[in-house]
């Protein structure tokens, strides 16, 4: 298998985008390379910002506090 296929599967497979259709050209592979992982970091980040204060307000809820007894 060549580099940009191996790469396009790769990066399909970490970003949870599934199969690949058939692409003809290397610039449209790296493209959807590239953008399976943009789209994967982009959710990740997304949904920690949006998360974050929730576990915040959780782990205060149950009173979980740092070994140096700060807040």
């Amino acid at each position: 298998m060549r580099f940009v296929d191996a790469l396009l599967n790769a990066s399909m497979i970490m970003g949870g985008m599934g199969p690949v259709d058939p692409l003809d050209t290397d610039g449209a592979k790296v493209f959807a390379a590239v953008y399976a992982l943009y789209s994967g970091i982009a959710l990740l980040g997304t949904m920690a910002v949006i998360l974050a204060p929730l576990v915040h307000r959780m782990l205060h809820a149950l009173h979980l506090e740092q070994p140096d007894g700060s807040a």
